[in-house]
């Protein structure tokens, strides 16, 4: 989603400073257009030289240069831009933003845009804990600027504590955040996602092929339009998404307990993930030794979590996942009226890029009045907005969230 998105990015004299090369180089790679600002301290860590080489762009770092060459910097710059970021920022350019200071070309541009933007402290714990530092810190979350929180670790002086540069893949993600227009701001929304395990004994148990990718990445988009987010994930060896709640379960009754204790705080529920159908009836207490006999095992029937959501769903909109192998779009729809759902998003495991474990989904959205969508592969997080631009269509006929 950053193609061709236009990023200027403000680089301040930290030691972090060398980690914004990385950032640029990724920002580029996923297609972002990056010009870059120097403070005269951020030269002294990381040259412009490298800067340039990295953005394929003119690196900007004095004030006062011939206008042919800068086209008055600092306004030209604000003009061009979809969002600024300003990684690392210190403690000094943290506190002239606040105080409405422009005394160099970052400082002053900055007084001269009002795009969205991003700031990501780095410095010394004690410096970051500062009450001064602070006070500006959130003055400037009060004016409407986003503030990453710092990262916890090693520091360059040798100490441990709150103040390291936030991973780049994680600015990468607030940026994409930052751009999203927020149509679903004030929504409440709730998401399963991930397999379920229901264990045999000590050591086994039965489960599915499902990575929560899915649902990881419903997260991911609501939460970049704006929603808040409630996820219940089942086992998933995934980076946790931005997320108000996020409860971990493990077996099909700890997530059906999970949501039926907190969907009706949900404007819309989400059920993405592959719960097993059935769970052992018995649990050994010991691990089941192997002999020469066959083992058979008795099989109970779990919860049937959103079919009993749609026996009381009142007036929230709620979409359920149907992953077949034959029958794909009549199979959808039976469990779509059965189970009482307002969109059910249909894929089949036989066509290649639709299964489990991958970072495509091949889907089909049906909804009640019967409109049926098809969309070719493409990635999750792309499907996932698919599924919300059809949810946000439901809702606004609702009236639950205003155009």
């Amino acid at each position: 989603m950053l193609t061709n998105k236009k990023i200027v990015l403000g680089i301040t004299g930290g030691i972090a400073a060398y980690k914004a090369a990385e950032l640029i180089r990724t920002l580029v790679k996923e297609g972002a257009l990056v010009k870059v600002m120097m403070t005269k301290s951020a030269m002294e860590f990381i040259t412009p030289l490298t800067m340039q080489t990295l953005s394929r762009n003119q690196v900007y770092t004095d004030m006062f240069v011939p206008a042919d060459q800068y086209d008055m910097a600092h306004i030209s710059l604000a003009e061009f831009a979809d969002a600024f970021v300003i990684a690392p920022a210190t403690a000094n350019i943290i506190g002239k933003i606040a105080s409405g200071i422009g005394d160099d070309l970052l400082s002053t541009t900055m007084m001269a845009q009002s795009k969205p933007t991003l700031i990501c402290p780095a410095m010394n714990d004690k410096m970051l804990s500062n009450p001064i530092v602070q006070e500006n810190i959130n003055k400037l979350k009060k004016t409407g600027y986003v503030i990453m929180d710092s990262a916890e670790g090693e520091l360059a002086c040798k100490t441990a504590g709150k103040g390291r540069l936030p991973d780049i893949a994680d600015i990468i993600e607030e940026i994409k955040t930052l751009l999203t227009p927020k149509d679903f701001k004030g929504a409440r929304i709730l998401i399963t996602a991930g397999p379920t395990e229901e264990p045999l004994d000590p050591v086994r148990f039965i489960t599915n092929l499902s990575s929560g990718k899915m649902g990881y990445a419903l997260a991911v988009a609501a939460h970049r339009r704006g929603a808040n987010i409630t996820l219940i994930s089942g086992p998933a060896n995934l980076p946790l998404p931005a997320a108000e709640k996020i409860i971990k379960v493990r077996t099909a009754k700890e997530m059906h307990k999970a949501v039926m204790t907190h969907y009706r705080n949900a404007d819309i529920i989400i059920k993405a993930a592959a719960v097993a159908d059935y769970c052992p009836k018995t649990l050994a207490k010991e691990k089941i030794k192997k002999d020469k006999k066959a083992l058979s095992l008795e099989l109970e029937i779990n919860p049937d979590i959103i079919a009993d959501i749609g026996k009381n769903k009142g007036n929230r909109v709620l979409v359920g996942f149907a992953m077949e192998t034959q029958n794909l779009l009549a199979n959808a729809r039976d469990k779509l009226k059965k189970k009482n759902m307002d969109l059910i998003v249909a894929n089949n495991l036989q066509e290649e890029g639709a299964g489990f474990r991958t970072d495509t989904n091949v889907i089909t959205i049906i909804d009640r009045t019967g409109e049926c969508e098809s969309f070719g592969k493409m990635t999750k997080i792309e499907a996932a907005g698919a599924i919300l631009d059809r949810v946000k269509k439901i809702m606004s006929k609702k009236s639950n969230i205003k155009n």
